[in-house]
């Protein structure tokens, strides 16, 4: 019996790594779809543990780049041919230029959707975000809500997966935090008072595993993913600071001067900062009181205090410089 294949759009990026090293140490055939598909020769075996309720065995899995772009309804529908389950990853932060939230965050995701519907596949799951909502403050978060619900129109057993903010070797929040404490005598803390719920990039991996391969799903079709404690913005740059062994003065931004900064800084290549971040910024990115969870899918949180003090330690200005 052949393995079952498996497209992963976004694959190559950070999340997406860790879902595909997975899946393939289980066994199956991996599609990873992507704008740029090559090598991937730092994709390491994930951990291989078996979701409970999953009854995949076997070894042997491969990892074939495919191009595709979400936006580019011919290639999603070419990357999905003959495919079993799909995960699709694909998001911006920010906007490259308007309109780019509404057809990368909102439209691409249904028309992955139907696609994935048309071409049979069984199994889809799409990683939207904590505060993913129609009255959200940012255009980033009515855009991933416009998605979703885009999604439930043409895949209406579809898993929702929302993450509060990520981290894990190679991420791209503590990892700059980090990196400006080594040079930095003084950090600008930016809503400072917002809450966030930090999840360990494993566990998310787990989450979209458990989601495609537990026999028995629970009847939730919506999962809000965080590790088990809740910091403020400020408490976050602190440990990260200690992290690598530093101890920069933490300043607060008065949200005044924050947007005025922001308004300079979207102009610049990078987009270091935006309006529409601090809008996001605005509300606490924990999980709901309510919220179907890691642990309803046998997950249990891991949590920035036991996962992040190893990699924030080895942190290279030389290798970020590199890259």
């Amino acid at each position: 019996m052949s393995a079952e294949r498996v497209t992963v759009f976004g694959g190559s990026g950070f999340i997406g790594r860790h879902i595909v090293s997975r899946l393939a140490a289980l066994g199956y055939e991996v599609r990873v779809a992507t704008r740029s598909p090559g090598p991937m020769p730092d994709l390491e075996p994930g951990d291989a543990k078996r979701p409970a309720g999953t009854e995949k065995t076997g070894k042997g899995g491969s990892v074939l780049p495919v191009y595709a772009s979400v936006t580019d309804p011919a290639s999603v529908r070419a990357a999905l041919r003959d495919c079993d389950m799909a995960v699709n990853l694909v998001s911006i932060l920010t906007e490259p230029e308007e309109g780019a939230f509404e057809a990368v965050n909102a439209r691409a995701p249904g028309d992955v959707a139907r696609i994935a519907r048309e071409s049979g596949v069984r199994k889809l799951v799409h990683v939207s975000a904590i505060g993913a909502s129609a009255d959200a403050p940012s255009g980033y978060g009515r855009s991933k809500a416009q998605g979703e619900q885009n999604v439930r129109a043409h895949f209406p057993d579809a898993r929702i997966l929302r993450p509060s903010v990520v981290f894990g070797p190679g991420d791209s929040f503590l990892t700059m935090f980090g990196l400006m404490a080594k040079v930095l005598p003084v950090l600008p803390v930016y809503s400072a008072d917002t809450r966030l719920q930090p999840v360990y990039v494993e566990d998310v991996a787990g989450a979209a595993i458990a989601c495609l391969l537990q026999e028995d799903l629970p009847e939730e079709t919506v999962f809000e993913l965080g590790g088990p404690d809740r910091l403020t913005m400020e408490e976050i740059m602190a440990f990260t600071a200690r992290g690598v062994g530093r101890t920069p003065r933490l300043i607060r931004v008065p949200d005044r001067l924050a947007q005025l900064q922001a308004g300079l800084f979207e102009r610049l290549p990078g987009k270091l900062l935006t309006r529409d971040q601090l809008a996001m910024l605005s509300r606490d990115n924990v999980v709901s009181p309510d919220a179907a969870g890691l642990d309803t899918l046998g997950i249990r949180a891991q949590s920035l205090q036991d996962r992040a003090p190893d990699y924030l330690s080895k942190l290279s200005l030389l290798r970020a410089f590199r890259k």
